[in-house]
């Protein structure tokens, strides 16, 4: 656009407009809000950050969602581009990693208002935006995919993911007792809760379960599972940073978000992206609609869990799938689904893990695991993960990378977990695969684990 500005200014001059401020407006000034931090122009920035200062200064910081739009973009954004402008690390995932641990630390620290934190917190957990924007993601992802994948790649992925989980089990307890750790207490409460499912599927079930065996206080136990969850989601950030710098130097090894080469599996997400961008005019009803499509499997969800009790987000995945294979959503509502996923996936990241980081991320818990016994075989049991994941999907014609980072989920801080990793990975597109590596293989580890450990105990 602004170009297209610069050569109609050539073409067009006023005699008397001769002067500096001619020239700066409108085309300066123009430049001037064509300049982002994030998505926001850099006058609106500005604006934003005078506007909230005010408000807190006066008292007038409510957590609805006109001013959780602001606080949100603006601090997710803030943190974001820190993150993308520091060297090597911007390769590595930071501006994902900023997004999330930076406001945690903020919070703990009182540098964030204490009006503006409550704000957020009330915000965030009223509104369980969270879901909304995973059912977003889900449903974009698997209107955009070809049948193929749907049958091949979500049956293929249980196996990296299974001899993964097995292989890092191992490896991270051998570690663990070879640190002075003893068996006992790395596998059950280091190991296992890196791989529970996060938080609310994983390390609440799971400290509830151990209490109800041995007979101790549940908030003991929470304590110290606590801990391995979020590192161990912290170091599978890095990883998929690491990967994503690694996809751009051998691309040979990854699909870019693809899980299978197209000869087994016509996905193409980023293709139908940039078809739809060079296409005709957006259909503002599909698009409209196709976000409703995607809260209502939302919805359904909610309901086959209070049935059967599958978690919400898988129910929504299997019934997304059902309606991928079927037909049942029209091609218009899919076009639809997929500016729904670009629009989801471009403007609400940074803000979602800028919530987490201050509502879910508790900085202290996060350092008391940052013993050296304990940081090794975290790193340990994530990386052989994420590499015997790489190795059996190499094996069954998968992309490397692509399978490593769905492994990577299964150590994440759950939905959230999944949120920053693919986002450092830049690989959203693999939120489908995320999702069942979190939710289903968090809760089979914490079902197998607990059957285990009453028989042990």
């Amino acid at each position: 656009m602004s170009d297209t500005v610069e050569a109609n200014a050539g073409t067009y001059r006023e005699p008397a407009m001769t002067s500096r401020s001619a020239s700066f407006w409108p085309t300066g000034w123009w430049r001037l809000m064509d300049y982002k931090i994030g998505i926001i122009s850099l006058p609106i920035y500005v604006i934003l950050v005078g506007l909230l200062a005010i408000l807190t200064q006066q008292g007038q910081i409510k957590p609805d969602a006109p001013t959780m739009i602001a606080v949100l973009v603006l601090g997710g954004f803030t943190c974001a581009e820190v993150g993308r402008r520091l060297p090597v690390l911007r390769n590595i995932g930071a501006a994902a990693i900023f997004a999330t641990f930076i406001p945690s630390a903020l919070v703990y620290y009182k540098l964030i208002p204490a009006p503006i934190e409550k704000s957020i917190i009330d915000f965030t957990k009223s509104t369980n935006f969270l879901y909304v924007y995973i059912a977003a993601i889900i449903v974009g992802s698997i209107l955009g995919m070809d049948r193929n994948i749907l049958v091949k790649g979500f049956l293929k992925i249980f196996v990296p993911l299974s001899v993964g989980s097995i292989a890092a089990a191992a490896v991270g307890t051998l570690v663990g007792m070879a640190l002075g750790l003893g068996a006992y207490k790395t596998f059950f409460f280091i190991v296992v809760p890196i791989m529970a499912g996060g938080v609310g599927e994983g390390a609440i079930p799971l400290s509830i379960g151990y209490a109800a065996i041995l007979g101790q206080p549940q908030g003991d136990f929470f304590a110290q599972v606590l801990p391995p969850v979020m590192l161990g989601s912290l170091t599978a950030i890095l990883f998929s940073g690491m990967l994503n710098y690694a996809g751009k130097k051998y691309p040979k090894f990854t699909g870019n978000g693809r899980l299978q080469p197209a000869g087994d599996d016509a996905l193409d997400l980023a293709a139908s992206e940039q078809q739809e961008e060079t296409s005709s005019p957006f259909d503002i009803t599909a698009i409209a609609a196709a976000g409703l499509t995607a809260i209502v499997l939302y919805l359904l969800g909610v309901m086959l869990f209070h049935l059967i009790g599958l978690p919400a987000p898988v129910a929504m995945l299997f019934l997304a799938v059902l309606a991928k294979l079927s037909s049942a959503v029209s091609p218009r509502l899919q076009s639809g689904g997929l500016i729904v996923y670009r629009f989801v996936r471009i403007g609400m990241t940074y803000p979602l893990l800028f919530a987490i980081g201050v509502s879910l991320t508790p900085w202290d818990k996060l350092m008391s695991a940052f013993t050296v016994a304990n940081l090794v075989t975290i790193v340990a049991t994530v990386f052989t993960l994420m590499a015997t994941g790489a190795i059996i999907g190499r094996l069954l014609n998968m992309y490397p990378i692509e399978t490593a980072i769905v492994n990577a989920c299964h150590s994440g801080q759950g939905g959230t977990g999944d949120v920053a990793i693919l986002t450092a990975a830049d690989r959203m597109e693999l939120m489908p695969f995320a999702q069942i590596a979190t939710r289903i293989g968090g809760a089979i580890t914490v079902t197998g684990v607990l059957v285990l450990l009453r028989w042990v105990a």
